[in-house]
């Protein structure tokens, strides 16, 4: 058997559709498993033990005549199914002209109807919200099984060694950082959080290259003397590597949560303008969700964030808690 996996959206929608491999491997386990996505994305799969190979689509220079090359690249390889965890048009055509055997994607793709398999996208069932995770089960379940398999990434050890060195003493990672100014909580509030952590611990404030000065930022204005910023310093299964070994990761709703859930690392999510429930929440053993313990007459605003708060107050974020956050905190430590 050939599968081909299709995600080329963000880098924690790519981390939650890795449940998708494990799940195929599983039930073929000597099956070649393949993975599409954008570029920019690839090392999240770097030496995955699952996939043979992982193709790379450049959506921002020559989108649409790389979008052909990937086709015919698709093509070439004769793939018994094609599997699109995504909604979008382009990768609709990748999906229905791939010549696999069976096609399979969700009945929002505007090409859905050239599918073989399509499959209803539900947000929620009989009023319960399904998780990311099932609704992309949804996909491969006629062929495997009823239960999703949790997303999994797979540090080399490699990235372990070059953690290593941080993680000589307890610490925690912070990832403070996110696309939407309304996922984010505010920096001040990090700062407060973090002064009030126990003076032993060491603090480091992980996020891409481009979150480098919010976190300077962050570590310059804290007075815990054990905060270290290195944003832009780890790949992302680094990154992941160092979230394993945390006593606790503290992330918005955000691609670390989704790093810190495929390693199985202790989370804490904090929800500013949008609700667990959206069924984006974390998925580690150990888990803490915080939010405004208080109903707020506009939050949700959304099921993505805002570049702005539409109502100009941000209370879903400016009324969360340091003791929330600290609550999540082992005891003994």
């Amino acid at each position: 058997m050939k599968f081909l996996v299709i995600q080329t959206a963000f880098i924690g929608d790519v981390v939650l559709a890795t449940g998708i491999i494990e799940k195929l491997h599983a039930h073929y386990p000597g099956a070649q498993i393949d993975f599409m996505v954008r570029k920019g994305n690839e090392s999240l799969l770097t030496k995955h033990p699952f996939l043979q190979r992982v193709l790379v689509w450049d959506k921002k220079q020559g989108k649409l005549r790389n979008l052909w090359k990937m086709l015919r690249t698709i093509r070439k390889e004769r793939y018994d199914k094609v599997i699109n965890v995504q909604r979008f048009a382009a990768t609709g055509i990748l999906t229905a002209f791939s010549g696999a055997k069976e096609t399979i994607g969700f009945d929002k793709n505007p090409l859905s109807f050239l599918f073989t398999t399509k499959v209803p996208h539900v947000i929620a069932a009989n009023g319960v919200t399904k998780h990311e995770i099932e609704r992309n089960n949804e996909l491969v379940k006629h062929f495997t099984s009823k239960e999703p398999a949790l997303p999994k990434l797979y540090p080399s050890p490699q990235d372990y060694a070059a953690v290593n060195a941080y993680q000589l003493t307890p610490y925690i990672c912070v990832a403070p950082a996110s696309v939407w100014f309304t996922k984010q909580y505010p920096a001040e509030k990090w700062i407060s959080f973090i002064n009030q952590l126990p003076p032993h611990l060491n603090i480091y404030l992980i996020g891409a290259p481009g979150d480098h000065t919010l976190c300077e930022s962050i570590r310059t204005t804290a007075t815990h003397a054990g905060t270290v910023n290195l944003a832009g310093k780890l790949s992302f299964l680094q990154s992941a590597a160092l979230q394993k070994g945390a006593i606790m990761n503290y992330v918005n709703d955000s691609a670390p949560m989704h790093f810190a859930s495929a390693v199985n690392a202790p989370t804490t999510a904090v929800y500013c303008s949008t609700l667990p429930s959206f069924g984006f929440g974390p998925l580690a053993d150990v888990r803490f969700i915080v939010e405004k313990l208080e109903p707020l007459y506009c939050r949700p605003c959304g099921l993505h964030g805002h570049k702005a708060c539409p109502e100009g107050h941000f209370r879903c974020a400016l009324e969360i808690r340091d003791e929330q956050l600290l609550g999540s905190l082992p005891r003994r430590i």
